[in-house]
Parts: C-alpha cells; sequence; structure tokens
C-alpha cells in the first residue's frame, strides 16, 4: 500500500470524504481536501475500530459512491442501486476533449447523466448536463471510473497517422535558428549580410515589425531562420506550445553590451531549454570590445568555450561580413550534435510562424514544416482555420510545388487568419477540415469561457496543497537596477529549504506585454517595484487573467512574498486539551443509546469538541460528541464543577467510573 487520494478512500470505505477528513484529523492524521494524500495503511490502521459497521461494507463493482453515502429510509429495506461502470480496469487511458460538457463526458464513459451530476456534486461541482466540466473534475471522476484521463485540446484532435516509422526513413533535416536579442544590435542586419538582402532597409525605422522566416545555404547545407521583433514572438509561439525552435542565436552589439531586451533574450531561451550561441556583433566600430560582452554575459552563466564553459562566441561584423561564415560553421555543428531528423513520408505538419491578412490575396500564413512533404491541392487544418493548398510560396516569393522538413513556406487563402503558434496538419478533404474547424471554434468559446484564473498570490497556498508549484516563480520589474538588485539579494536571503523562489526575469523599465507572456510560459507571478504598466499590457493581462502586483513600499512587497512562502507550507495541526470529566452515572434510552451523566472536574467541556474515552488508563473510544445536556436543554459548554448528560458519537459501552477527556486540533503557524 501507498498514499491514496482522500475521495478515493473515502469510497473504498463508504463514506464521504468531509467525515473522513475529520475522523483522520482527530488522529493527527494531515488532511485538508478531499485532493491530499495519506498513507492508505496507516489511515486504515486508525479507522479500522471508528468507521460504522454498516459503512464498512465493500462497495459492489459499479455501484455509485453516491448512492452510498445517503443514510437509508427509516425501518425500510432499500435495496441497493446497481449502475453500469464500464469494465475498465486502473490505468487504461481515455481520451477526454477539453470542455467536454457532462452529456458527452457520460457517452464516452458509458453512463448515465444524471449519475455522472451525481458523482460530481460530491466533488464539489454543481454543473447541468450541458454545462463544461473542469479538468480537475475530469481526472478525480475518470480515475473513480478505472481510467486515465488524457485531456485533449480542441487542436491536438487530429491524431498523427498511426504507421510505424522506421530508423531509415528519418533523414537528416535544417536545423531551425532563432535570431534574438536587444534593438537595434544587428539582428536583422546579420541576416541580411548572410542572404545577401536588403531587409533591413525596407523596415519602418530599421526595426523589424513582424517575424520573417528565411532558408540560407551553406556549404550545400540548408540552415531556417526565424527573425523575431526582439523575443516576444518567440515566447508567443512557445506559450502555446509550438516547439519549433532548435538554436538560438543571441546577437549582441561589441559596442554596446548586455542591455535589458538582451537579458530578456536569454531568460526566454534558457525556459525554453534550447542551446544559446553567442554573435558578438558591429566588432567594427569605435569602441567595440568583445571581452566586455563576454565578462558581461558570464553573470548569466553562459561561459565561453575558451575560459572552460560551453557557450560558443563569435565576433562578426554584419556591415563587412567578418567571420559570418565561422558563425554558420558553428551553427551547423550545433545542429549536427543534436541530429536532427524528420521523416518525409507522412502528411504534412507543421507551426503556423506568422500570419497577416492581405488585402488582393487574403488570409496568408508562413507556415514552417516540421515533417512530411506539403504540396499545392491538399487540404489543410490551422487552429480553427482551413482551407486548400491552392498555391506555395516560397521565403524569396517564389512559387513552389513542394515543402520540406524546416523549410518555411507561404500558404494563401485560408478561411480566416490562424493564431501564430498554432499547429497546421494535412487532412484527407475540404469538408473533414472545414467540420474539424468548426468544432475547434465552438470548443474554443467554451474553454474561454470556463477558463480559470492564473496565478495570483492568493492562489499560491491552495495550489500547493495539491502539488502544483514545486516553487514560488517570480518576474520582477522595477524603475532602477539598484533597486532590483536590493529585492534579489532580500529573496536570496530568505530561508528556502522548504519553498525555493526562483526568479525567472528581472527587468528595469514598465511592465510590458513581453513580461506577461513570460509569466503565461512560466506560470509566474509578476511584480512591478515603482512601475506601472501601460493600457495595452493591462488589457493583455487581464485576457490571459494575469495579476500584475505593483508596489511602492520595499517592505510590503517582501512581506507579501513570506506571506506567500509561510501558505505554501502544509499546516501543522496541534491538540490543545480543553478539559476531563468523569462518568458518575449512566442511562439506557430506547430511541438514543446510552447518555452518561457526568461531572466536569477539569477545564471545559463544549459540544463541538473531540472526546476520548479512558478506562483503567487505556483508550476505548475516540471521537466525537453527539450531545450536550444540562437537565433537559442542549447546552454549548459546560464548565469545571457543574454536571451533565453526554452521549457519544456511534459509541454505547459507557461504564461508571470511565474519564473523558476533551480537546481540540488547532491549526499552528508555519514557520
Amino acid at each position: 500500500m501507498g498514499k491514496v487520494r482522500i475521495y478515493k478512500l473515502a469510497s473504498k470505505l463508504n463514506i464521504t470524504s468531509k467525515e473522513l477528513i475529520r475522523k483522520l484529523l482527530e488522529k493527527g492524521i494531515k488532511a485538508e481536501n478531499h485532493m491530499s494524500s495519506v498513507e492508505e495503511k496507516e489511515a486504515l490502521d486508525v479507522l479500522k475500530d471508528k468507521i460504522p459497521e454498516e459503512k464498512k461494507k465493500e462497495v459492489k463493482k459499479g455501484e455509485s459512491p453516491s448512492k452510498v453515502d445517503q443514510p437509508p429510509a427509516e425501518k425500510t429495506s432499500v435495496e441497493e442501486t446497481e449502475v453500469e461502470v464500464p469494465e475498465k480496469e486502473p490505468g487504461n487511458a481515455l481520451k477526454v476533449p477539453e470542455g467536454v460538457t457532462v452529456k458527452d463526458y457520460a457517452e464516452l464513459v458509458n453512463m448515465s447523466s444524471s449519475e455522472i451530476i451525481k458523482q460530481l456534486m460530491q466533488l464539489g461541482e454543481l454543473l447541468t448536463i450541458n454545462q463544461s466540466m473542469s479538468p480537475e473534475a475530469i481526472t478525480i471522476l475518470s480515475e473513480s471510473l478505472g481510467y486515465e484521463a488524457h485531456l485533449v485540446s480542441p487542436f491536438d484532435e487530429v491524431e498523427e497517422e498511426q504507421e510505424e516509422i522506421f530508423e531509415e526513413d528519418l533523414e537528416p533535416r535544417p536545423p531551425v535558428v532563432t535570431i534574438m536579442g536587444h534593438v537595434d544590435h544587428g539582428k536583422t542586419t546579420l541576416l541580411d549580410a548572410i542572404r545577401k538582402t536588403e531587409v533591413a532597409g525596407k523596415e519602418a525605422g530599421g526595426i523589424t515589425q513582424h517575424i520573417g522566416a528565411y532558408q540560407i545555404i551553406h556549404n550545400k547545407k540548408r540552415i531556417t531562420c526565424i527573425d523575431t521583433p526582439g523575443h516576444e514572438a518567440f515566447t508567443s509561439m512557445r506559450a502555446r506550445g509550438a516547439k519549433i525552435t532548435d538554436i538560438a542565436v543571441l546577437v549582441v552589439a561589441a559596442d554596446d553590451g548586455v542591455m535589458p531586451q538582451t537579458v530578456e533574450a536569454i531568460d526566454h531561451a534558457k525556459v525554453a531549454k534550447v542551446p544559446i550561441l553567442i554573435a558578438v556583433n558591429k566588432i567594427d566600430k569605435p569602441g567595440a570590445n568583445p571581452e566586455r560582452i563576454r565578462t558581461q554575459l558570464s553573470d548569466y552563466e553562459l561561459v565561453p568555450e575558451d575560459w572552460g564553459g560551453d557557450t560558443i562566441y563569435v565576433d562578426v561584423s554584419a556591415k563587412q561580413g567578418t567571420n559570418l561564415d565561422e558563425l554558420l560553421e558553428m551553427i551547423l555543428l550545433l545542429a549536427e550534435v543534436q541530429e536532427m531528423k524528420a521523416t518525409k513520408k507522412t502528411p504534412a505538419r507543421g507551426v503556423v510562424v506568422e500570419a497577416r491578412l492581405d488585402k488582393g490575396r487574403g488570409p496568408l500564413a508562413t507556415v514552417l514544416i516540421k515533417k512530411g512533404i506539403l504540396r499545392p491541392g491538399q487540404a489543410i487544418l490551422a487552429g480553427t482555420s482551413y482551407g486548400k493548398t491552392r498555391a506555395l510560396n516560397d521565403d524569396k516569393g517564389n512559387p513552389i510545388t513542394e515543402a520540406y522538413p524546416a523549410q518555411p513556406v507561404e500558404v494563401i487563402r485560408l478561411s480566416s487568419v490562424p493564431e501564430a503558434g498554432s499547429e497546421f496538419v494535412v487532412v484527407s478533404d475540404d469538408r473533414t477540415a472545414r467540420k474539424i474547424a468548426e468544432e475547434r471554434a465552438l470548443k474554443k468559446r467554451l474553454i474561454e469561457k470556463a477558463k480559470p484564473a492564473r496565478m495570483s498570490l492568493e492562489d499560491l497556498f491552495a495550489k500547493t496543497k495539491e502539488g502544483e508549484i514545486p516553487e514560488l516563480k517570480l518576474v520582477i520589474k522595477g524603475d532602477v537596477q539598484g533597486t532590483i538588485e536590493a529585492i534579489e539579494d532580500v529573496f536570496k536571503k530568505l530561508p528556502q529549504e522548504k519553498v525555493k523562489i526562483s526568479i525567472i526575469h528581472t527587468g528595469v523599465g514598465a511592465v510590458t506585454e513581453a513580461d506577461v507572456m513570460l509569466a503565461i510560459a512560466s506560470d509566474a507571478v509578476l511584480i512591478g517595484f515603482n512601475v506601472r504598466p501601460d493600457l495595452k499590457t493591462k488589457r493583455m493581462a487581464a485576457k490571459e487573467n494575469i495579476e500584475i502586483r505593483t508596489y511602492r513600499v520595499i517592505y510590503q512587497l517582501i512581506e507579501d512574498i513570506e506571506a506567500s512562502m509561510k501558505g505554501m507550507l502544509a499546516p501543522e495541526y496541534v491538540e490543545e486539551v480543553l478539559g476531563r470529566a468523569e462518568v458518575r452515572d449512566t442511562f439506557k434510552v430506547s430511541r438514543l443509546g446510552v447518555i452518561a451523566g457526568c461531572s466536569v472536574i477539569d477545564g471545559i467541556v463544549t459540544n463541538d469538541s473531540s472526546v476520548r474515552l479512558i478506562r483503567e488508563g487505556s483508550i476505548v473510544f475516540e471521537g466525537k460528541l453527539e450531545s450536550l445536556r444540562r437537565f433537559k436543554d442542549d447546552v454549548k459548554e459546560v464548565k469545571s464543577g457543574f454536571e451533565c448528560g453526554i452521549r457519544l458519537q456511534d459509541f454505547s459501552d459507557i461504564k461508571v467510573g470511565d474519564e473523558m477527556e476533551f480537546y481540540k486540533l488547532v491549526v499552528k503557524e508555519p514557520e
């Protein structure tokens, strides 16, 4: 026997979760809610004499726990209702769409909707037949029915073909490289020099306004490059689950040094767990100091190889074309180490890199093929968009007849503009694509409607008890670097043996949309000190249910974080003895059982306290009071020196001379 959830143990014992929690707390076993886990053997050992006999019966196969928990009617013999539960052993996989309604879930498990509603009520979920079930309810209910639930996103319902992929079918594919870095450090100019184009000159103000995906050829080998405006789109795609980047190339200007967006790019690449290659650009400019860049980046765990680290640095000049071949060689070397391969013998799948609405050609999408071959005339599905690939254009705008793995290609005339980061897949025909897209759109609306709030400091205690948060993650923005360093220093000095503080990112300046995206991707709390988010950022945070905490006094910030860390600790229960009473006489009442006539010899007795019945030094009962009376009246408490009548819950073997000890469990403040 190992650990078991409270709700599962309660179902096994045929008692309610609430009753089981109460009995476990009385024995000093921690149990906060129905999702808590306890040692099954330990729990059964202490409960074996405390569960009423009529509730010790095993549940019949297929019997509903909700029926067991209802008390039988007086003086009637009610035949227990049998419910047909699917013949499944624990661990059988069950694919359940996100946002599934009660009716649809009932059909999946071959049960009636009314029975599912009853069982959901026991879990605290009050739903009607057409309402969507929460992910937690789906998981718990499926486990109790013998299934292992796998939640399926509406965008993942088109399964990959289950044909076996042989090793000989896998072929080397080009690496996908994302160019990242601070504004005006030469990201696009560097890419232009490699491609020998003039993209940067065409950009408004010389700044990239959109994502560009290109392919270059070096030594007869292809490299796919994604140029982004900073790193927001990179994180946006990763937050949506589109892991398309193999290598992150961080461009840093040798005459400028490490800047805020440089640090943000590092943090985003680390969260995505992709290797980082450093391109030290502008070495031709006066004041360029590549060694200073290496020293600065070493503080971010990017130690150069020639210093004993494992990060590759290449000094380049985009304008003069210095060391560009060496940079490409290093990219190909990293790709070779990672052994990037894909198959061409499956229906094409990929990711939408960017999408827009063109006045003349309608909705367009730049997609990156992950595997398979995409050809004109195929029906494709991308999120809630669909269409037929009437024409394909490569990154230079030339029409092509086939697109291969890791190749960016432009698809035109879709039904709508798909979201960047959504997956596209080739399906059998237009009708299938349209049907799935419409179902996805409907389910997306249902999921959005029932979308839970994301991380907040108030949620930390509840979520951690359920094992969702192993550490407290923070994204911190401040007005000046000195303040941020002071906050970091205070956090590092806090004891972290039981709760770990992980600072995902820090930066100077206002809270931006990029910070919100990072908080979404890493499930972190977003904190601003002496800075405020702009209106656009506030709207985005509200839409994504991200809480932004702002402070002006550092002590308030520290107090909130300390309170959150305390809340993440499991509560400790301490027994507090209230009083003692001696049994002077007993009275047997036919309808009620045995009532003990007692004298309170110490402290106080309350009607909601727990009690131990002690006979000749041994504990013969431990439980709750059924009633506490003075003469004929029910009372809340009886003080020392007074007499009272006490009836124990589910226990009648009381004898003259027995002693009763009254106590309660109190929560000890965690440290």
